[in-house]
């Protein structure tokens, strides 16, 4: 598969849930401000533009310079080893790198503009500050993984992450008709420990720590659900939180969320 093809697919994952959230009528509700907006275009066109191109270009570049031997050098390990490498290398870091943004109060600037937001929406995706991305430890090394040939696994291992991520942020709710019937509850219970889905992943975006759906001190997981299970920061309630946001959350100007520290409060 190219790198067109799997950048057109997780385009179309992003419209189809788009669109299912217009409608809805959940795209963009009373809770959207202009300085949400400015935000979420702001971030999503940096990393989707520049900080993903960017990175592949300079590691690339770096090897063709440093290590031109290495080029595709382990292009010949099978499809399932490349993924469990994938799996470790990009999605357990990113969980890390997640984790330790909210456990360190001067980098959780860094991912605040990622909680700011009243509700959830695909758009608020990639709504962080533009370095978060810069300096995700995955990106950088899964990067280095497809200049020693995990281009092709990597490009569906691509689709199928944000296929999750995408629809964990999501305000439709894939999950809600399966908790309906004994066999989607079944179904769930194994979903829910694998992989974020909505409720897990809205656990983490609530607003009010007394409401027994939020934990925003956990569920850290992208991909897989699997890493806060295994680390001890899960908890499945199968509801969602009735508010979204950062509570006790003072103002900070759209240029500070996606700024700092060039830009402070």
């Amino acid at each position: 598969m190219s790198g067109v093809d799997h950048r057109l697919l997780i385009t179309a994952i992003f419209a189809v849930f788009a669109l299912l959230e217009l409608f809805a009528g959940r795209f963009i509700t009373k809770a959207t401000t202009r300085r949400d907006l400015v935000i979420e275009v702001v971030s999503s066109v940096t990393i989707l533009a520049f900080t993903v191109p960017g990175i592949v270009w300079i590691v690339d570049a770096a090897g063709q310079s440093l290590v031109p031997q290495w080029r595709d050098l382990w292009v010949d390990w099978p499809w399932w080893l490349m993924l469990v490498v994938l799996l470790v290398a990009d999605d357990m870091t990113q969980y890390w790198w997640h984790r330790i943004n909210h456990s360190v109060p001067w980098l959780f600037h860094l991912h605040r503009a990622h909680h700011t937001a009243r509700y959830m929406s695909v758009r608020m995706t990639f709504r962080n500050n533009v370095f978060y991305y810069w300096l995700m430890p995955g990106l950088w090394l899964s990067a280095g993984l497809i200049f020693l040939g995990f281009g092709s696994v990597y490009a569906v291992y691509a689709i199928v992450k944000m296929a999750v991520i995408v629809g964990a942020h999501s305000s439709v709710r894939w999950d809600a008709p399966l908790y309906r019937s004994t066999l989607g509850r079944t179904i769930m219970w194994v979903l829910e420990r694998l992989i974020s889905t909505p409720a897990t992943h809205n656990a983490h975006h609530g607003l009010h720590a007394d409401d027994p759906a939020t934990f925003y001190a956990g569920n850290y997981g992208n991909l897989l659900f699997l890493w806060d299970v295994v680390f001890g920061t899960a908890r499945i309630t199968r509801t969602y939180p009735r508010a979204y946001g950062v509570e006790n959350e003072a103002p900070r100007s759209w240029r500070h969320e996606l700024l700092w520290p060039l830009f402070r409060r």
